[in-house]
């Protein structure tokens, strides 16, 4: 039985120059794997995509005279319509709400934290007063 890289008493699969390099970026790395860039980037690329299919598959369906193109102008304009459609619905459904959610989060903790500081500045005021 041979042993896989993550067993035990194996070599690191990085080199150390890739190991260097991941932990000068550890804090970029673990933002873009916990942040919504690579969802963004995937929705941006579907509607650029789409787009780009969509036109594509119109303009080959206004100058196609043969059956068979004729079916693949046709697959490609609605593959182009779902893509680029599907990223906007998705951008509205999904992104923009989390985004909201977000920042009214961040409001309400401003908010509470408003309130601590003003709630310590109070009862400092009154400690000094009674001394």
């Amino acid at each position: 039985m041979t042993r896989g890289p993550g067993a035990e008493g194996a070599p690191h699969p990085f080199s150390d120059e890739e190991l260097a390099w991941v932990r000068e970026h550890m804090t970029q790395l673990r933002q873009s794997a916990s942040g919504q860039r690579i969802l963004l980037w995937s929705l941006g690329i579907g509607f650029v995509l789409g787009l780009a299919a969509h036109i594509g598959g119109y303009v080959l369906k206004a100058s196609a005279t043969t059956e068979p193109l004729r079916l693949v102008a046709d697959l490609l304009y609605a593959l182009g319509w779902a893509l680029w459609t599907g990223a906007v619905v998705a951008l509205f459904v999904e992104i923009i709400p989390k985004v909201k959610q977000r920042q009214i989060k961040r409001a309400l903790d401003a908010y509470e934290a408003a309130l601590q500081e003003r709630d310590r500045a109070e009862s400092a005021q009154t400690s000094r007063g009674d001394a």
